[in-house]
């Protein structure tokens, strides 16, 4: 028995010995393979999709489809005035060379794109698309050309209203575009794009919104835009800013730019606004504003300081005119206009928006701030004059 137990002490002591030497001298001998899909580091992984849908959420091509047949482009031409002559005024000269010697005057050309609004052939698109067009043309998304009639526009919102026919006379019915929601509209939400640039055909273009509710850009005198960097480049103005279910939610209207392409920065009027001045067009000719004969100015820090005002919320009155509303209403030069129907002015362009909203021969309340004193008064609203047309 005692030899039995010197036998396995020898046994351990020599298996102790030689795991040393090795552990020592090769320890790669002693490794263990490791799992194939052993990370280095711990990670956080998504589990494995087997069955993955065929069509990815990255695609739109649904509401490219069906915005795509509701834009048209459109293709304006207009004489160009010369000064006549004076040698025309001679009747001698009229005897010899006729009334017009020179032939036909020369004609300008230019491009956009519209959105049908309506199957009876409404479209909306820019005022400066048609601005001053003699001929206006439209071409389908299906290849077909029509004349079209201008029913009437707004320079200060930068929108027209166009109407198409057939050479017949009947009624078209033509695939009108679905109005979006502007409530549901978020910063981040995708955007198309779609138009005409450059005359190059019809186009889509990607991007989202990149903010809402953009003004102070002196591009038109009422201002709201939604921004987006879906690419707008000329020949897009007047066309469509769908999301991602194809409805329409602007008008492409402007871009900014340093190389007139487009730089990620472009501006769409929103689809609210749009509707309400194509409506008001459509039944009236023209779009009704409200006016109260004021001009104003915005508060900055400094003047906020030096008539020791809490913010530079409001908008400074700088001169009211003499026989206005607001003159009749007891505004007075140095108030400070607050709220507007209730509603806080923030700024001058505020101010004139809150002002055109409201309906000519109302009485609406304002706010003020004069000293040191908040004040209301009453003031019936007036129409808002049409802008004065450059001469020719």
């Amino acid at each position: 028995m005692r030899r039995l137990w010197l036998i396995f002490a020898q046994t351990v002591t020599v298996s102790l010995a030689v795991l040393f030497v090795v552990s020592t001298l090769k320890p790669e001998w002693l490794d263990k393979p490791s799992p194939a899909n052993a990370n280095v580091v711990a990670l956080q992984e998504s589990a494995v999709v087997t069955n993955a849908p065929a069509t990815t959420p990255t695609s739109f091509r649904d509401a490219a489809k069906k915005a795509l047949p509701s834009v048209v482009h459109i293709f304006t031409s207009q004489k160009i005035r010369t000064r006549r002559n004076p040698l025309f005024d001679d009747p001698v000269f009229r005897h010899f060379f006729g009334d017009n010697p020179a032939g036909d005057a020369p004609r300008t050309s230019g491009l956009g794109s519209g959105v049908i609004v309506s199957p009876n052939g409404y479209i909306l698109t820019n005022f400066h698309v048609v601005e001053a067009a003699d001929q206006i043309e439209i071409a389908l998304s299906d290849g077909r050309n029509l004349n079209a009639r201008l029913v009437g526009s707004d320079p200060e919102s930068d929108l027209a209203v166009l109407q198409i026919t057939e050479h017949n006379g009947k009624e078209l019915l033509l695939p009108a575009i679905t109005l979006g929601q502007m409530d549901n509209l978020v910063v981040g939400d995708v955007a198309l794009a779609i138009g005409n640039p450059f005359g190059v055909g019809q186009t889509v273009t990607m991007g989202i919104i990149s903010a809402l509710g953009r003004s102070h850009l002196g591009i038109n005198t009422f201002e709201n835009f939604i921004q987006t960097d879906a690419a707008i480049n000329p020949g897009n103005s007047g066309g469509a800013l769908v999301d991602s279910q194809g409805n329409l939610i602007g008008i492409n209207t402007a871009i900014y730019s340093r190389s007139g392409g487009s730089l990620g920065i472009g501006f769409a009027i929103p689809i609210s606004i749009a509707r309400n001045v194509m409506e008001q067009i459509i039944q009236t000719g023209t779009v009704t504003r409200g006016w109260i004969g004021v001009e104003a100015q915005e508060i900055s820090v400094d003047l906020a300081e030096s008539f020791g005002l809490p913010d530079t919320n409001g908008a400074l009155i700088a001169g009211v005119l003499r026989g206005s509303p607001a003159d009749a209403g007891g505004i007075k030069p140095g108030d400070i206009l607050l709220a507007v129907d209730g509603r806080e002015v923030k700024d001058p362009q505020g101010m004139l928006d809150l002002i055109a909203a409201q309906k000519p021969g109302e009485t609406i309340s304002f706010r003020l701030r004069r000293q040191n004193n908040v004040l209301d008064t009453a003031v019936k609203i007036g129409k808002r004059a049409p802008p004065r047309r450059e001469r020719e």
